[in-house]
């Protein structure tokens, strides 16, 4: 797989962003104040690289990111079922989010929900809820959870993947690093408790890899300015080394 470096957390740069080597690191021309606006143009070069790389690992500082790996499986005319590991469900729309923040509304925005700037930035066509699996999501604001019941987008536990995902066609797995237990993954800007163990995640993480139609793989990681962010890179690698091996 193609590794690629997107070290910007909500369009603002990340320092000391730790990724296996080797690694390609996005560097966009990034200009203006505007959050969104800046997100837009990280993920439209984030999709010009996936387009033109096979099987990419994206290391991201959020989950936002994810928009733009999609962007850039379409270009190559893949439409993935998208797997989405995270402790909280980034389900929200402007009209149900607590605070606003974009970092909570990815997955919605990725089916065409809320916010389309970043989207429309991309090219992107919305993904069918059908084709979402979302696992765990532990952490979900009210509003948020009514828009999810209201989707068709699975939403499973951990234990429940396996069987729900599909036995044919590509699969783009994004991980969320937060979806583990912030017992053993700390250094989380929105750490959830009662999460799976690292080693639950490994595990089906591993399986995905095996079945050979992951086309794609988003990470969204630690925050290296944290207490224990050397814990979390270490343990976010774990995760991700059965992808990284699969050559």
């Amino acid at each position: 797989m193609n590794v690629v470096a997107v070290p910007y957390f909500m369009g603002q740069p990340m320092a000391d962003f730790e990724v296996p080597e080797p690694h390609h690191v996005l560097t966009p021309e990034l200009s203006g104040a505007d959050p969104l606006y800046r997100m837009g143009r990280i993920c439209s070069e984030l999709a010009d690289y996936v387009a033109d790389a096979e099987r990419p690992v994206s290391y991201a500082g959020d989950c936002i990111s994810a928009i733009g790996v999609l962007a850039g499986l379409q270009r190559k005319k893949i439409n993935p079922t998208l797997i989405w590991l995270d402790a909280h469900g980034d389900f929200n729309t402007p009209w149900t989010s607590p605070t606003g923040f974009p970092g909570g509304m990815p997955l919605a925005m990725l089916t065409g929900r809320g916010h389309q700037s970043i989207v429309k930035a991309c090219d992107l066509t919305p993904l069918q809820d059908e084709r979402v699996v979302l696992v765990d999501a532990r952490s979900i604001d009210p509003g948020e959870d009514e828009t999810l019941a209201e989707s068709r987008v699975k939403h499973v536990t951990l234990e429940e993947l396996p069987s729900n995902t599909p036995g044919v066609g590509p699969l783009y797995v994004h991980l969320d690093a937060d979806i583990v237990d912030p017992s053993e993954m700390p250094a989380m800007n929105y750490s959830a408790p009662k999460g799976p163990s690292l080693e639950s995640v490994r595990v089906a993480l591993a399986t995905l890899a095996k079945t050979g139609r992951v086309v794609a793989l988003s990470v969204s990681s630690w925050n290296p300015a944290l207490p224990g962010a050397d814990v979390a890179a270490k343990a976010t690698h774990t995760l991700v080394s059965p992808f990284i091996t699969a050559d």
